[in-house]
């Protein structure tokens, strides 16, 4: 059974071993903490699940950002919230760091084949935009091959599924800090989207 189909007071009992205060060294807590993580997001942040996303090879400020709002209660998801809150709440920026440094260092998944007729149409958004609903090209902030920057997340190689639900979660509450994808999503179709999702998860 997997962490994150646990109770959440038993997930959280696990990730008491994340505090600064528990004994041991500090890459013994790290290593914990990235075990609590591997649950559901995959060893070495390479996850094997559509519903959770790959973190190997992430920018590490998007990573500590995220993790940020998590804890914050700032950002939600639809399905995990409870667990993502939990986890979060229980570790300290110093933690926090470490895990992104952790990830980014990671080697991503490889990217994964989709409808080759959709990763035609998502190519060509994500490196032209719409101009006529004036979208901009999702290359100008996430980089040239999706490898992501500074507090834009790589998007290479991520489930198509994942990716396309965060598209559709920008125009609710969710996720808040968002102002700029929720404009840009709001000018696009759901196909669209999907055609997005299915170009990066080949990257």
């Amino acid at each position: 059974m997997k962490l994150c189909q646990i109770a959440p007071a038993t997930l959280l009992l696990v990730v008491l071993a994340t505090r600064a205060d528990t004994p041991g060294t500090e890459s013994e807590r790290v290593e914990r903490a990235v075990h609590v993580c591997a649950a559901c997001h995959g060893e070495g942040g390479r996850s094997a699940a559509a519903v959770f996303p790959s973190l190997a090879g992430q920018a590490p400020l998007y990573v500590i950002a995220q993790l940020k709002d998590f804890r914050g209660q700032v950002r939600a998801e639809t399905d995990v919230q409870a667990y993502m809150w939990g986890v979060s709440a229980l570790l300290d920026d110093s933690m926090i760091q470490q895990l992104a440094d952790y990830y980014a260092g990671q080697t991503p998944a490889p990217g994964r084949a989709g409808n080759p007729k959709l990763v035609e149409v998502g190519r060509k958004i994500y490196r032209d935009g719409i101009p006529a609903r004036s979208v901009r090209a999702c290359a100008s902030c996430h980089g040239e091959h999706a490898e992501g920057a500074s507090v834009f997340p790589r998007l290479a190689a991520q489930h198509a599924d994942y990716v396309f639900r965060q598209l559709k979660v920008f125009a609710t509450r969710l996720r808040p800090h968002g102002i700029l994808m929720k404009n840009e999503t709001a000018q696009m179709s759901e196909q669209e989207m999907r055609a997005v999702a299915q170009y990066v998860q080949s990257l």
